[in-house]
């Protein structure tokens, strides 16, 4: 009889808060189940609470009570190389902003991602191509970063995320720098991604990227509501 699927991520629980005069409780008692391949858009006013979950679920940051799991695996306890290695093997994150290295190319900044990793050079180099491939960069594959328009820059960043084959993608804002058509462009490429089956996380104030999701969290004032 076939193992139950995990879902890629579940929290129980979980609560941050940051100390100073008066305590601010960022998250607060959040329990939640994102299932495999799902395409989920977390909304809120901002300082609702929205980006600081994101980084619980990607282990930038330990929760103060509760449990995280990605795929089943309890992971809010890990050390921090363990949890360096659980986001280089499972997890892509793409921001606002690009954070591509300047007066690299597109390859050279794609394939950063696999430096650390026991991927063997041959390999490494078949990843790219297919990822530039994938993103309709095949012509920008030698450029400098800082010759492409913001929405190609984006697209760098999502194959950054994603060469290492990452099952989980976490996106804060990633179409917040960009008009509403090439705000589209790379909704239609995570689309593509989620389609093949990537799990997608995306924090957004923009309704349009909330619209395109396949299902939707709201947090005010650090609860999912």
């Amino acid at each position: 009889m076939p193992g139950r699927v995990q879902p890629a991520l579940r929290l129980a629980g979980v609560s941050r808060v940051f100390g100073g005069a008066v305590p601010v409780r960022a998250v607060d008692d959040v329990s939640l189940t994102v299932e495999p391949g799902a395409f989920v858009a977390v909304v809120g006013r901002s300082g609702s609470g929205k980006t600081t979950l994101l980084s619980l679920m990607g282990l930038l940051d330990t929760p103060d009570s509760g449990t995280i799991e990605i795929e089943g695996r309890s992971v809010h306890q890990v050390s921090e190389s363990e949890a360096s290695r659980v986001r280089r093997e499972r997890i892509g994150f793409v921001f606002q902003r690009f954070h591509l290295i300047p007066r690299r190319t597109v390859a050279e900044n794609i394939g950063l991602a696999l430096r650390y990793t026991s991927i063997g050079g041959r390999e490494r180099i078949l990843r790219v191509n297919d990822m530039i491939d994938r993103l309709g960069l095949g012509g920008r594959r030698d450029a400098d970063v800082r010759t492409l328009s913001g929405g190609e820059q984006q697209r760098v960043a999502i194959g950054r995320a994603l060469v290492g084959e990452a099952r989980i993608l976490l996106c804060d804002e990633p179409t917040g720098n960009l008009d509403s058509a090439t705000g589209m462009n790379v909704l239609e490429i995570l689309s593509d991604f989620n389609a093949r089956g990537v799990t997608v996380v995306v924090v957004t104030h923009d309704p349009l990227v909330a619209e395109f999701a396949r299902s939707r969290i709201t947090m005010h004032d650090g609860k999912v509501t």
